[in-house]
């Protein structure tokens, strides 16, 4: 009987910080809950603004090789049962990130503490990483619990779009938490009611609770498919009145993943990740997942 194909493997990029090392040992727990292989990249080249004052070509290569090297004894010391592989990239970190993030299940890197982020999301690096990337990126912060992104560890905490927006950040949360044994937290944002002085345009009573009622019937909805394909992972849903950024920071202490979507089409000349993004980026304690969609 022939063995079943090798799944996808998982990306982590390495830059010889020790919050790219924080982030290779998060993508091996992840590739072991997924059965899945392990890939350490390292794109080496430096950008062309920068080219002339780097170090020399052949240092940096053996730099990068010696921290791939490095990487990779200690995840196969700590993760024996996960096949690792490793792979230097002659290219700059954007261009060799985001191409080989599109061969792989997802793509992991690190990042420094909260509000601030470093290594390959220095300056505009990781925002275009982030926003070119045609699989889902996940920042991992560089210190921290490491047993939090463990199985059953923590829910998965999904921030819920209107469908069909929302399907691959929701799949992607459902396959998390199946992998981990955990749940999904998924939540909705709700307006907050606006209130005027005009009796003709102040709500009727009865109107904000309707707005509740069908943004719950959205919500539940929008997860009834996963709910079925993944009938083993409990689910909670929750609409909550106010801004995405903060319903979803509100959910995030104590989950062992947040997921948010990226729309694939924005503008080329200007990509730019949204604000709920961000907020989540520098302000949550989990990692963070951006899953992009149409």
């Amino acid at each position: 009987m022939a063995e079943p194909p090798m799944a996808h493997p998982i990306t982590a990029g390495l830059d010889g910080s020790p919050e790219s090392l924080a982030a290779a040992e998060w993508a091996a727990r992840e590739a072991r809950c997924r059965h899945a292989p392990l890939r350490l990249v390292h794109a080496w080249m430096p950008p062309a603004q920068t080219a002339r004052g780097a170090q020399a070509p052949e240092m940096r290569k053996l730099r990068a090789q010696e921290a791939l090297e490095e990487a990779k004894a200690h995840i196969a010391d700590r993760y024996p049962e996960v096949p690792v592989s490793v792979e230097l990239i002659p290219r700059t970190a954007v261009d060799g990130l985001a191409g080989h993030g599109a061969s792989s299940q997802m793509l992991v890197l690190g990042s420094h503490a909260r509000g601030a982020v470093a290594g390959y999301l220095l300056g505009s690096v990781g925002l275009r990483v982030l926003t070119c990337s045609t699989s889902p990126v996940v920042m991992v912060r560089g210190a921290g619990e490491p047993e939090r992104t463990g199985p059953g560890a923590g829910e998965v905490v999904v921030g819920v779009q209107d469908p069909p927006e929302s399907a691959a950040p929701i799949e992607f949360a459902f396959a998390t938490a199946a992998a981990h044994g955990t749940g999904v937290r998924a939540v909705r944002a709700l307006a907050p009611p606006v209130f005027t002085h005009g009796p003709r345009t102040r709500p009727h009573p009865d109107h904000g609770a309707d707005i509740r009622d069908e943004e719950r019937r959205l919500l539940a909805e929008a997860v009834e498919l996963w709910r079925e394909k993944y009938p083993d992972v409990p689910v909670t849903e929750r609409a909550e009145h106010g801004h995405a950024a903060d319903v979803l920071l509100a959910a995030a202490p104590g989950a062992g993943l947040a997921v948010v979507g990226r729309h694939t089409h924005r503008p080329p000349v200007a990509p730019r990740l949204g604000h709920v993004t961000h907020a989540l980026l520098h302000h949550a304690a989990c990692p963070v997942a951006v899953v992009p969609h149409d």
